[in-house]
């Protein structure tokens, strides 16, 4: 279960105290109470089915409805009713509607109190520019919306629903999560005009129909094409559990072959996300980030299993087929079409920013992005998590460790990035092998060594490479580290 945070808490309950005053003048008399009970439970009746088999899921019942497709009819009662009784309209469907985590009865509050304001706000904002006239009813004469000029109360109505969605979504955010409420709002708002500007165009629609000699029963026509529109969500819904799942038999393929550093990948691809969100990247580059995090390493199937699992040091061959495994995680998964850059990152996270890396000894800018945030990740879960043949090293020595080597090795954004985010989030380090068959260091310290960049017989931080047998899951003996060997000639790129 997923507590939600004292500061998310509290600011639900500010915004169910705002949508709460705002639902009040409804009560008074005037309201119109026979509309709004037919558009609220028309609402609540769209979002009841995400919660069912049938019709919110897919023949295969693996794709919802998801809460929000049905917006057309909140904006289309924000275009005929008052402020305060277009906000009721919210309230069931909302209270009704799916919720995915726990606990269940906060977030239903949270979802009627912002759909509540959102449609309060779009309800003044389209008063403000007419809308009860220029739709037909507000007298003047007008027996018939007034087009083209209805169309600028419904698009005035339908941005700022729009907005103070976009606002609260970034607020609940920021105190949930404690990022700034600058990438916290970052890119909401644009994002969600789109879809909003459609819904919008349906709200429109059904508001006309309404209004009509055909009745409110017209408006219910409108509904058709946004059921559509949410059965092809629910394809990309399930499209998008097939690359989960995809990700996750690619993932756990490699633990089971590499049991030493098994949890390795999700913590990388967790470290690559905080340091996207701390460079201010949007959402779909950050998932992007994440799952070259979690498939750094998917090359290593590639690699025989006695080199992986070779008790004691690598030798040279022994490395040369080891620092193969980049290339063999992209020819892997060059054909997946949805990991976009992430391809990228997987061949290239081991290259470092003197050009002294592999496989192809890309120096600076000739690395791409995405590959200098995995291999920040990638060498600080290494430092912090506790092996079979190291313990981990404390947060704040790999940090010192990671600057230190910032400019030769590693990017300094990207590690100055990690440095924030921890700052803020703190890391949680879990064992990721049987922690009582480490050998300790004399004195009960960590066992001293260099920056490892994760990856058998990876080039550390000195002037020379030392192997890191860590992510091949090569078992060093107690005693002195591992002899030094002589860099491998590096292939270039032609």
């Amino acid at each position: 279960m997923r507590a939600i945070p004292g500061g998310a808490r509290a600011y639900i309950l500010g915004a169910a105290l705002c949508a709460a005053v705002c639902l009040l003048p409804a009560f008074r008399p005037g309201t119109p109470w026979r509309a709004v009970a037919l558009l609220a439970v028309l609402y609540a009746f769209c979002e009841m089915p995400a919660r069912c088999r049938f019709p919110g899921r897919s023949p295969h019942g693996s794709a919802p409805v998801a809460a929000g497709s049905f917006f057309p009819v909140l904006l289309a009662s924000a275009l005929l009713l008052p402020p305060a009784a277009a906000a009721l309209v919210a309230v069931p469907g909302a209270l009704l509607g799916r919720v995915e985590q726990r606990p269940k009865g906060a977030r239903r509050v949270w979802r009627a109190a912002q759909l509540s304001l959102a449609t309060w706000a779009a309800a003044r904002v389209q008063g403000l520019f007419g809308g009860p006239v220029a739709l037909g009813g507000g007298g003047y004469g007008l027996k018939t919306p007034d087009f083209p000029y209805v169309l600028l109360p419904a698009g005035a109505a339908t941005l700022a629903f729009c907005l103070v969605l976009a606002t609260l979504d970034g607020g609940v955010l920021a105190a949930a999560e404690r990022l700034p409420l600058r990438t916290a709002w970052r890119g909401l708002f644009v994002r969600s005009l789109a879809p909003h500007g459609a819904h919008g165009l349906a709200g429109l629609m059904m508001a006309v129909l309404w209004r009509s000699p055909y009745g409110p029963l017209s408006a219910l026509f409108v509904l058709l094409p946004m059921y559509i529109s949410c059965w092809v969500f629910a394809q990309y819904h399930r499209e998008s559990a097939a690359h989960q799942a995809t990700i996750r038999a690619l993932v756990q393929a490699v633990d089971l072959k590499d049991t030493y550093t098994r949890g390795h990948s999700e913590r990388v691809g967790r470290a690559s996300v905080l340091i996207a969100q701390e460079l201010g990247m949007d959402r779909d580059r950050t998932e992007v980030l994440r799952f070259a995090g979690i498939l750094h390493d998917v090359g290593k199937l590639g690699v025989p299993t006695r080199v992986l699992r070779k008790d004691g040091p690598l030798t040279p061959d022994e490395r040369r087929v080891m620092e193969l495994h980049p290339e063999y995680g992209h020819e892997m998964v060059r054909g997946i079409g949805f990991l976009g850059e992430a391809r990228e990152a997987i061949l290239h996270h081991h290259e470092r920013l003197d050009g002294s890396g592999y496989p192809y000894g890309l120096a600076g800018a000739q690395i791409p992005e995405c590959a200098r945030v995995v291999a920040v990740a990638d060498a600080f879960d290494a430092m912090t998590s506790t092996r079979s043949y190291s313990r981990a090293r404390p947060v704040g020595t790999a940090m010192a460790e990671l600057e230190r080597c910032a400019g030769t090795q590693f990017d300094p954004d990207m590690v100055n990035a990690l440095v924030r985010a921890l700052s803020r989030h703190g890391w949680q380090t879990t064992v990721t092998a049987d922690e009582a068959e480490a050998p300790p260091a004399p004195g009960g310290g960590a066992r001293p060594g260099p920056v490892p960049s994760p990856g058998a017989g990876s080039p550390t931080t000195g002037a020379h490479p030392a192997p890191d047998p860590g992510t091949a899951g090569a078992r060093l003996p107690p005693g002195p580290r591992a002899p030094v060997f002589p860099r491998v000639p590096r292939r270039r790129r032609a």
